[in-house]
């Protein structure tokens, strides 16, 4: 028996108007969504979709999401807030306690491990606990991580992997914009965004240790990369630079104008050095843009042969919640803890979704047990399901004779 997959969406902002709709294209449904705008808390999601319908399903409160978690059931949980590992600690922590698989827009929550490991191996735990999964996923699962890993493999030697993709971020909302120090002098972005680039590794080690790291997308991309590649780290930096423009730029998401020769964004370079060999140098360029900049990647994998891609003007906002939302299935089969995505299958386009359910009455006992021997269950099964594993509470079932 098919159903629909019942999703829950964390943070009803500029992306989930796009998660919400491709999940309700591709067959799913939202079951229950989550806000701390109280501008937003109590009204229908249809507000947030913007497609005139009313889809009956209100956004709640987001400190009252484990009650309503239990009683939606969602079999999955988009969560779209902020950029950070440690700014989404309560809604996966909520997740993995109530065991809600749950997929995230957050750049850290792409490969977590190297940037905040503590609070990941915390999320990884009661994940497991509970049986379900959480990961990271988004533009940089593609455009970052699985198309350069793919041109890796058609490669025959690499001694460097160099990467540039840019980004406005008047796209995501105001928690990207201003961790990439947007809006701020050079003196604050100095002092505020760039202070972690001034420090020696040990200091670093140690912020990371800590949880207090900030890092840029790269850093975590780059681990990403090194993890599915089976490379080691031996070493890696990072060097924020501010980006300025010589005029005045409105910024809508920030609500205000970047005076000419303040940071607009800035520019990370992350370069990781490995065991193997092979160099990583990879940065990433957000910031609020002028009328006639655009979004672009380019990579290259260089070595015999080397290869360039350049993808110019995609159109990001879309791509990061299309490649979440394929992933939804993946991550339901996926590992129990914090299971990254390089791990997983390569994304794939999916076109459509649903959960197979069986029902009690197709098993011959009629008792519901899930262990998979009911489709033949008669008096003279022996297929062990008696034991501790068998989901059947039936004591008079008949998979319990011996």
């Amino acid at each position: 028996m098919e159903r629909k997959l019942r999703v829950a969406m964390y943070g009803c902002g500029k992306m989930s108007q796009y998660l919400m709709r491709y999940v309700y294209e591709k067959g799913g449904e939202i079951v229950c969504a989550f806000d701390i705008d109280k501008n937003k808390i109590g009204k229908d999601i249809g507000v947030v979709i913007n497609d005139g319908k009313n889809y009956d399903v209100k956004i709640d409160d987001a400190k009252d999401a484990k009650g309503v978690f239990a009683k939606a059931n969602p079999d999955i949980c988009i969560v779209a807030t902020m950029s950070l590992l440690k700014d989404l600690k309560e809604p996966l922590l909520v997740c993995a306690e109530c065991g809600v698989n749950a997929i995230t827009t957050c750049e850290e929550a792409f490969y977590p491990w190297n940037s905040n490991p503590e609070l990941t191996a915390e999320i990884d735990a009661l994940a497991k606990e509970t049986g379900c999964t959480i990961c990271g996923s988004g533009y940089q699962d593609v455009y970052w991580g699985n198309l350069i890993t793919t041109i890796a493999g058609s490669t025959q030697s690499i001694k460097k992997i160099r990467g540039r993709t840019s980004y406005n971020v008047e796209d995501y909302g105001i928690a990207l914009a201003r961790a990439h120090g947007a809006g701020l002098t050079l003196k604050e972005f100095d002092e505020q965004v760039a202070v972690v680039d001034n420090i020696s590794e040990k200091e670093r080690q140690k912020l990371i240790n800590n949880g207090e790291f900030l890092p840029s997308y790269m850093w975590n991309t780059n681990g990403w990369l090194c993890s599915q590649l089976g490379l080691t780290v031996k070493s890696q930096t990072q060097k924020c630079v501010p980006q300025v423009y010589d005029k005045d730029l409105k910024s809508e998401t920030l609500g205000m104008t970047i005076k000419a020769g303040d940071a607009r964004g800035m520019s990370a370079v992350v370069t990781t050095e490995t065991e193997e060999g092979i160099t990583l140098e990879t940065e990433c360029v957000g910031m609020v843009y002028a009328s006639d900049e655009f979004d672009s990647n380019e990579w290259t994998v260089e070595g015999e042969p080397t290869t360039t891609i350049v993808v110019n003007k995609p159109q990001t906002v879309e791509l990061t919640c299309a490649t979440v939302v394929n992933r939804l299935l993946d991550v339901l089969e996926g590992e129990p803890g914090f299971f990254t995505t390089e791990k997983m299958p390569r994304a794939e386009f999916v076109q459509g979704f649903s959960v197979v359910e069986l029902d009690p009455n197709d098993y011959a006992c009629g008792c519901g047990c899930d262990c998979g021997c009911h489709d033949h269950c008669d008096d003279s099964c022996d297929c062990g399901c008696q034991d501790e594993q068998c989901g059947c509470s039936d004591p008079n079932c008949d998979c319990h004779k011996k």
